[in-house]
């Protein structure tokens, strides 16, 4: 396992910009192929599985795949953030989960049309008024059932304490966005983020590791430090529901070598899971980025060959090689595809992409990058 060289310092709104655009990439990439077994994929798209973007028919033709409920509940979870943020530049005082409650609320509303009797009713901020982020992107039972009570939950009393969904950590990235937020602080606004709507100790200490991740990547460490960080953490909570054992397990694997049947031909190894748990797509999404490291093709190169290739342009292939492992499987190809795209564009920043911009393919690119505007705003 060897990761590839990043750029010099990528800035800060690169960064923030790198890491919403490239979990949306991931996550419409995904989208297309979710519900798809590993078999219908390559039928559809050849024996390497979906490997670029022009292999969608509507991309190729020019036109827009759209995100799904992973990145409308990431950019409600910023927004939530953001207007704690607010609050504290103005001089006022809020409670950040609170704020992140709400947030969820609205987006509750978006999907739903109502808000839970008895709930509050939170005022109607810039994201709400998109008429995307009204339409519904299968959207997980857990994240609708949890946020249908009056009542938010709390770590002592969560809402579906049994349920371990991966709609927890699939919008916890921006936690560990806020700059120069302690680790403690980054695991407790997880923690609460998380029991809004699942309870079972792996939905939110995956969120946590996630949001220790990008934490890290945002202050500009290396992946396979970031993650390390994360499983120290995780080897110090007394019950972490399985979380520890499934990275530790993404991890070896990655650095065993190739996965099952080579990175070219897009298979993730069987013993990582489908997804559908938080776990499981924490540790393929971290196994994507760490086995594709070192690559500069989604076929290994020559060592001497990969050094005269330009820095930048690596960090581009990175990104593809991770996503085409990450959205090439049974599972839940949408979520793990935006957490590796995600930690990706944290670590490299915009760079991920040729021309360092939002893809014109994904439909809400204006939103991500309206989103990306306005955190750098108020937290620069």
């Amino acid at each position: 396992m060897s990761e590839s060289a990043a750029p010099s310092s990528p800035s800060y709104p690169s960064r923030v910009l790198g890491l919403l655009s490239g979990g949306a990439a991931g996550d419409a990439l995904g989208y297309t192929v979710e519900f798809s077994s590993l078999a219908q994929i390559r039928a559809e798209h050849g024996d390497g599985g979906l490997a670029h973007p022009l292999q969608v028919p509507t991309i190729r033709a020019g036109g827009t795949i759209p995100v799904s409920d992973d990145t409308q509940m990431t950019l409600f979870v910023l927004d939530g953030l953001l207007d704690w943020i607010e609050w504290a530049n103005e001089g006022s005082m809020a409670d950040p989960s609170a704020c992140v409650w709400l947030s969820c609320l609205r987006w509750y509303r978006a999907q739903t049309g109502t808000l839970p009797e008895g709930a509050p009713e939170p005022p109607t901020r810039w994201l709400e008024e998109h008429p995307e982020m009204h339409v519904r992107r299968a959207p997980g039972n857990a994240c609708l059932s949890g946020l249908s009570s009056r009542d938010m939950g709390l770590p002592h009393q969560p809402q579906n304490p049994e349920s371990k969904g991966c709609g927890t950590v699939m919008r916890s990235a921006p936690y560990g966005m806020v700059p120069g937020l302690e680790d403690t602080m980054v695991v407790s606004l997880a923690r609460r983020g998380a029991v809004l709507t699942h309870g079972h100790p792996a939905g939110w200490t995956s969120a946590a590791a996630f949001g220790l991740m990008i934490s890290r990547l945002m202050a500009g460490h290396a992946v396979d430090a970031s993650v390390t960080a994360a499983l120290e953490w995780l080897d110090t909570v007394p019950d972490d529901g399985g979380t520890a054992a499934a990275v530790r397990a993404a991890v070896a694997l990655a650095g065993s070598g190739e996965p099952d049947g080579s990175a070219s031909a897009g298979a993730l190894p069987a013993a990582l899971g489908d997804g559908w748990v938080a776990e499981e797509a924490l540790a393929i999404a971290v196994y994507a980025v760490l086995v594709t490291g070192g690559a500069v093709d989604p076929v290994a190169m020559d060592p001497e060959a990969e050094a005269l290739v330009p820095v930048d342009f690596r960090a581009a292939l990175h990104f593809r090689s991770a996503l085409h492992l990450a959205v090439n499987h049974g599972g839940n190809s949408d979520s793990t595809g935006s957490l590796a795209g995600q930690l990706l564009g944290a670590h490299y920043g915009m760079t991920i992409f040729p021309d360092a911009a939002v893809p014109a393919w994904i439909g809400e690119r204006e939103i991500v990058a309206e989103a990306a505007r306005r955190w750098v705003a108020a937290t620069s």
